[in-house]
């Protein structure tokens, strides 16, 4: 997901040894701040859990539901869930930590699955924009070209495909070597940031980024761009302003905004050298906020998912 090439210079190496851990420096050095923002990110993080949670119920148990457009949904909500509590577990231990420590391996860990997540809802938005295609474009096939097969396929392959990138990726990053600064000015394992940290050739890593870019970034984007240009065309071809299908597009339409634009401002803009507030701010963004508000912006406007009832299926 990442498009930052970077010329590492050469880094101070005080006694030759490796570093084996980090510190965070995570959103604030204020002690005080640090306790409020405990609360405030533990409240987000709780929202996050139980919104993305009662959705993933509410398909499974609402036969009214049990539809491609809802079990892409469902898998969106689950991989959020895992997104968020990838990162924000950790860092709410660090607000109440004086020295915010993380081992290598810790961090390689996040690390892996923060990539992986990424990574694969960014392949999963494209399917939806392509479920959201078809049901306005081809309504009479949409029933045979979204089957249930069909959509397992396409979530299989999400999954398959954001885990074999990432982990072309980290098979770059462990080979890294870490022997300067073990100062992380973030509040947790961002990718850039520890490239920042090695002294290792990045040479063959920043070919992977541009591949890994390509792949589950530009591609996907790509889709959605064409599949909603198509829905646009179609619309105004029909005369039609709005529909229940339309509805579910635009609040696709925002959660894509949200994720990939977060996403593209974080990893194409530079990096400055001191210490960036906008940068944590925007991760901050697509790690928490965005997977909280994935769920109320689909129910906002979607009858069938206010009405679902959350009670098992007879």
């Amino acid at each position: 997901m990442m498009l930052i090439l970077l010329k590492i210079p050469p880094m101070e190496r005080g006694n030759g040894s490796l570093v084996t851990e980090f510190i965070l420096l995570g959103l604030s050095s204020d002690t005080k701040i640090q306790i409020v923002l405990f609360h405030v990110f533990l409240i987000l993080y709780v929202a996050t859990i139980m919104g993305n949670a009662l959705l993933i119920a509410a398909v499974r148990m609402d036969s009214r539901l049990h539809s491609s457009m809802y079990y892409f949904l469902a898998n969106l909500s689950f991989m959020d869930i895992c997104y968020s509590s990838v990162i924000v577990p950790r860092m709410l231990r660090d607000f109440l930590s004086a020295l915010k420590r993380i081992s290598l391996n810790e961090c390689l860990v996040q690390h892996i699955f923060y990539l992986f997540l990424g990574e694969t809802e960014c392949i999963l938005l494209a399917f939806m924009a392509f479920d959201r295609y078809v049901a306005i474009c081809n309504p009479l096939r949409y029933n045979m070209v979204m089957s249930t097969r069909s959509c397992a396929r396409m979530i299989a392959v999400a999954w398959l495909t954001g885990l074999a990138i990432s982990s072309s990726d980290i098979s770059f990053a462990v080979k890294l070597k870490y022997c300067g600064s073990n100062i992380i000015d973030d509040f947790f394992c961002e990718a850039t940031a520890l490239i920042q940290l090695t002294c290792s050739d990045v040479s063959e890593h920043n070919v992977a980024i541009i591949v890994s870019f390509i792949v589950v970034l530009l591609i996907p984007l790509l889709l959605i761009l064409f599949s909603y240009l198509k829905i646009i065309l179609s619309i105004v071809k029909m005369g039609y302003k709005s529909s229940k299908s339309f509805s579910t597009c635009l609040a696709h339409l925002i959660v894509v905004v949200l994720f990939y634009g977060s996403a593209i401002y974080t990893y194409t803009r530079p990096r400055e050298s001191k210490p960036d507030s906008t940068n944590k701010f925007m991760s901050v963004f697509y790690t928490l906020l965005t997977p909280m508000v994935n769920p109320l912006i689909y129910s906002l406007k979607n009858k069938d998912v206010q009405n679902a009832k959350l009670r098992p299926r007879t």
